[in-house]
């Protein structure tokens, strides 16, 4: 009887359910990514915003472009909270689908970080500098998710 026990605590044959492999798939340097990224987004956002107030009260801002540049930083914001939720689920639960979609969302906040790098009404050497770090970010998070979809598939 206590034989029948640990195999049902181990999940085994009497446990009713399935064997799974010992083998862990999910990616630590991908974690460690998502965990300093999420960090550094915080920092980011913060930076940001406040250069985005600055520039509006040092520069003459056009009318019409404060609030858009605002909107999308906000916007920016959502998908960053939503990419890391789901890309560090799925690397976590080792599901390949959570993974792709925060995939997916990294390309949407790429195009978003280029904007603050590029075609923002001013950009200061800050912003170039921030934006920089976090496209390599985003660059090297990309690597490391497909690497472990792929783990996860194969």
């Amino acid at each position: 009887m206590l034989e029948d026990w640990r195999a049902a605590g181990e999940g085994g044959r009497h446990g009713g359910r399935e064997e799974r492999s010992s083998s862990v798939l999910s990616s630590v340097p991908l974690q460690i990514l998502f965990y300093i990224s999420g960090f550094y987004y915080i920092f980011y956002f913060a930076a940001t915003l406040a250069m985005i107030i600055y520039k509006s009260q040092a520069f003459s801002y056009p009318d019409g472009f404060l609030a858009p540049d605002l909107a999308l930083l906000c916007i920016m914001a959502i998908l960053e909270a939503l990419r890391l939720y789901l890309g560090s689920k799925g690397n976590l639960t080792e599901e390949e689908a959570p993974l792709g979609l925060s995939l997916v969302i990294t390309v949407g906040s790429m195009i978003l970080s280029v904007y603050f790098l590029i075609w923002q009404t001013y950009v200061l050497r800050a912003d170039v500098i921030i934006n920089t770090v976090l496209l390599f970010t985003y660059g090297l998070e990309s690597v490391f998710q497909v690497l472990a979809i792929a783990a996860f598939v194969g």
